[in-house]
């Protein structure tokens, strides 16, 4: 057993000592969603200081636990508050979460962020549902010893966002009446917002929002054989589209005026995914 895979276990061991709750589908809330919990019925929660060697967040707006329960009829993990490499956390820390979730049993990843707009076709306050990534401005998940016991060491990255999920998603927009915009999401290590040029950049190579997380998630989760889909809130036009100086609290507020609608589209896309569960 590599040393990665018994740190998995170790979480598994003592998150089994908690509840035998076994999860059908994994959600990792990003900002904006924080009060989502209000939407399930709960049966455990587990703080992530409670979990041997388990990485904690420090950003604000960022609680750190898992809540077991069901989103209607579907058995849910939740993940409210994730962890970010800028932090100063390893990405095997980043991403021990996704890996434990899927140990306990979830087969689908949903992953929700909030995210700066880079294609000047977007406004602050859209919805984008993430169709591909760009995620070689930070390191892989996936260096250093393969772990044996999830995937195998050169996992295909064709479809990191499942094409079945992405159309159940088309179809809740729809259904709700919810606009929606489609395209690549970049990962840039942060806490910094980029530059003006960076975002240029990142534009030029295909991407059309650019935030400081989840991309490397999703890249953990594929190796591990879950089934992945992603939306990402544009709480604010990147650096140098609109003109105006970034904040963290300008995203965070931001994000809250537009959580009683995101939880919307996720509540609903859950109930999709559960209706041929």
């Amino acid at each position: 057993m590599s040393k990665a895979y018994e740190r998995i276990r170790a979480g598994y061991e003592y998150c089994r000592k908690v509840t035998d709750f076994e999860p059908k589908v994994a959600l990792i809330l990003g900002s904006g969603l924080g009060n989502y919990a209000r939407n399930m019925k709960i049966v455990a929660e587990i703080p992530y200081r409670d979990i041997p060697g388990f990485p904690v967040s420090t950003v604000a707006g960022h609680d750190g636990k898992f809540l077991f329960g069901y989103i209607g009829q579907v058995p849910m993990v939740v993940m409210k508050g994730r962890v970010h490499f800028y932090e100063g956390y390893s990405m095997e820390d980043v991403v021990l979460p996704t890996r434990l979730m899927k140990e306990l049993g979830a087969e689908i990843l949903i992953l929700t962020n909030a995210s700066g707009g880079i294609n000047p076709k977007f406004q602050a306050g859209d919805f984008m549902m993430i169709t591909d990534q760009i995620s070689c401005f930070v390191p892989s998940p996936l260096v250093g010893a393969n772990v044996e016991e999830l995937g195998v060491r050169f996992p295909d990255m064709t479809y990191i966002y499942d094409l079945e999920l992405q159309e159940k998603i088309r179809i809740v927009a729809k259904k709700e009446q919810i606009s929606l915009q489609e395209g690549v999401y970049v990962q840039a290590s942060g806490p910094n917002f980029e530059s003006p040029a960076e975002i240029r950049m990142f534009g030029i190579l295909g991407a059309d929002t650019v935030g400081m997380s989840t991309a490397c998630e999703a890249i953990a989760a594929n190796h591990a054989g879950m089934k992945v889909c992603g939306i990402s809130f544009i709480s604010n036009m990147a650096s140098g589209i609109s003109g105006n100086k970034l904040t963290h609290e300008e995203v965070q507020e931001t994000a809250d005026k537009k959580a009683p609608e995101f939880e919307q589209l996720i509540t609903r896309l859950i109930e999709e995914i559960g209706e041929e569960e």
